[in-house]
């Protein structure tokens, strides 16, 4: 072994070591570090800010953001888009820098997508304490604001030594490129050790690959899940993540074909098959299609493929209805494989699907069992037609936006939302056309994602258009990642959605017995609540002085036109239109546990309870 020493800061060690990393798949080699994002400030500018100067572009690419947050978000779409295989970091300084990675680490996290944050921290040595932004902590000394990313980081490590740094990045490093344990990562790096030099061995820079495994099912959970598939007479799939992080879609189609078995898809999932293959059934759960959720009712056999089963996916436990419905679950994560007391298969999902089809040769479900699904799908088009038909001098209702979106996108397109109302029009009304067009983030539901991983998306494909979901409520959250993509050339569209408040918990609000209380975006009245005229923001001025060109559209046939030469532009593009608010979308075919004040003097809570039990009753615990 060489002994051969490279001097270096403990910032220079880390850029030059991400530098070398490289995740491998099927052959197939990718860098696990791809970039940099970052905000300087006195936590970081003399350390990781001066390694990566010294580095250069060659050597670790460097993205400039404007909000911390808005940075992992970015780093998120990215991983997410690349199908995991690929990460970026996130550097920031001490205090508020830090502290703004909270929410998305825990979005990464929650969604076991990949990313490295590297915070700056106190000085190892208290040289200077307090310092500037320190919290101090009078009985636990050695807590820092960064503890504040443990329990949201899937691996958590604070650097106050130079040579610590060796195991914890190759460490981090393992826990990115690990598909069953990957997450947000923090390094932790005091700025003092940032700055500090250390002989460090030459075999630390080495090109290190990590091969991102494929686990093949083990032989008798496979048998097991096999006969258990063969039993049953009403199979359904819930295609989650998984599927996709996978890139499992063809080996899903395959079994499909050859069995017949539909296909329920998750947030997360939806896009594993075509929206137009006869198998598909669209959205499951309580933002779920009519004949998704029916046949959800009474399968007696749920297959989870790489799904987390969410309360939205299961009904908060009321959609799983067949007395003696039982659970097959592959997944990657044992975690996850054995929820609802399924029979457990812990394995790659291309790998197991392929097992599967393998096994299941020659079995194929009743014919009278595919005609009725088929049927439920004919009915639900002619639901998705109607909520996506309207007039071209008409004002667009938010699913007749969807509707002009669904005539301008190709099959590559990429559209992207999280939060507010839009996600269940999405889940229940999108044709997804391919398996990365659709890109919902609702592990976290986290608004103010949309706009910055948009970006990451067009940083992993370039050239594919993309397109940002907002309301004006997610709008006015974070906007500010607008700049950015001006600043890098990145054609972002973004169809920004006017409805004057949180439509989507205005709604929620008036079903629970909240009246829609504090909702609306709206001058106070004289009564004191907030129901007097809408508020004059003008967001898309607000767009436009970020740097964005701004098409505003009034009716539906000027939002076609808008949405069309947004597309063909190779400029950041805003797309702003003001809303019919008269519902369009097809109700909610499933409960969501949302708890209701069990005792109150206001009608709309009393009576909003009495439904809440009613649907309470159906609960069920799968064991």
């Amino acid at each position: 072994m060489s002994t051969t020493t490279r001097r270096l800061t403990t910032a220079q060690a880390l850029v030059r070591f991400l530098s070398a990393q490289y995740s491998e798949r099927d052959g197939v080699r990718h860098r696990l570090i791809a970039g940099t994002w970052g905000i300087f400030g006195h936590g970081n500018v003399a350390g990781i800010g001066q390694a990566l100067l010294e580095a250069g572009e060659d050597t670790m690419p460097f993205h400039q953001g404007r909000n911390e947050q808005s940075m992992v978000h970015a780093a998120v779409g990215y991983a997410r888009q690349l199908n995991r295989l690929s990460a970026q970091a996130v550097t920031t300084s001490i205090g508020p820098g830090a502290t703004n990675l909270v929410t998305g680490a825990a979005l990464a996290t929650i969604n076991r997508l990949p990313v490295l944050l590297l915070p700056g921290d106190y000085f190892a040595t208290r040289s200077a304490d307090p310092l500037l932004q320190q919290l101090e902590h009078p009985v636990e000394a050695d807590v820092s604001v960064n503890d504040t990313l443990r329990p949201v980081s899937r691996c958590f490590d604070r650097i106050t030594r130079p040579e610590m740094l060796i195991p914890a990045a190759l460490n981090a490093m393992r826990v990115l490129a690990d598909p069953a344990d990957t997450g947000a990562v923090t390094l932790a790096l005091p700025q003092d050790v940032q700055a500090e030099a250390y002989d460090w061995p030459e075999e630390f820079f080495a090109e290190r690959v990590w091969r991102v495994r494929r686990p093949a099912p083990d032989p008798l959970e496979l048998a097991e899940a096999v006969r258990a598939i063969r039993a049953a007479e009403r199979p359904l799939i819930v295609a989650g993540g998984g599927v996709h992080h996978s890139e499992a879609e063809e080996a899903l189609k395959a079994l499909v074909d050859a069995t017949g078995i539909p296909v329920a898809s998750t947030q997360a999932g939806k896009g594993s098959l075509r929206h137009d293959h006869p198998a598909d059934l669209g959205g499951i759960g309580h933002t779920g299609t009519a004949v998704c959720d029916d046949i959800a009712r009474t399968a007696d056999l749920i297959i989870g493929v790489g799904t987390r089963y969410t309360d939205f996916t299961t009904a908060s436990n009321t959609l799983f209805q067949q007395p003696g419905v039982r659970f097959v679950n592959l997944n990657i994560t044992a975690f996850d494989a054995h929820k609802l007391a399924a029979r457990p298969l812990v394995a790659d999902a291309r790998t197991a699907l392929e097992a599967l089809a393998e096994g299941l040769s020659g079995h194929r479900v009743d014919s009278a069992y595919e005609a009725e699904y088929r049927a439920g799908k004919a009915r639900w088009e002619e639901v998705v037609e109607a909520a996506y038909r309207a007039e071209d001098s008409a004002v667009p209702t938010q699913t007749q936006v969807l509707g002009a979106l669904d005539a301008v996108v190709g099959d590559d397109d990429v559209v992207i939302n999280a939060a507010g109302s839009l996600p269940g029009d999405l889940h229940k009304l999108w044709r997804a056309r391919g398996p990365r067009q659709y890109h919902l983030e609702y592990g976290y539901s986290c608004m103010g994602y949309e706009i910055p991983a948009g970006i990451g998306v067009q940083q992993a494909a370039p050239g594919t258009p993309v397109w940002s979901l907002v309301g004006d409520g997610t709008y006015l959250m974070m906007p500010t990642e607008i700049v950015t993509a001006v600043q890098e050339g990145l054609p972002v569209n973004l169809v920004l959605i006017q409805n004057h408040g949180y439509a989507s918990i205005g709604g929620l609000s008036e079903e629970v017995g909240g009246e829609r209380f504090g909702t609306a975006y709206r001058y106070r009245a004289a009564d004191g609540t907030f129901s007097g005229a809408p508020l004059p923001v003008d967001l898309a001025a607000n767009a436009a002085s970020l740097g964005m060109d701004v098409i505003r559209a009034k009716t539906v046939g000027e939002l076609r036109d808008a949405l069309a030469a947004a597309r063909a532009s190779d400029r950041p593009t805003c797309v702003y239109v003001e809303t019919d608010p008269t519902p369009t979308a097809p109700p909610a075919e499933a409960w969501w546990d949302v708890p209701v004040a069990e005792v109150a003097s206001r009608d709309a809570a009393s009576a909003a309870r009495e439904r809440y039990d009613g649907h309470a009753a159906a609960r069920r615990r799968h064991l």
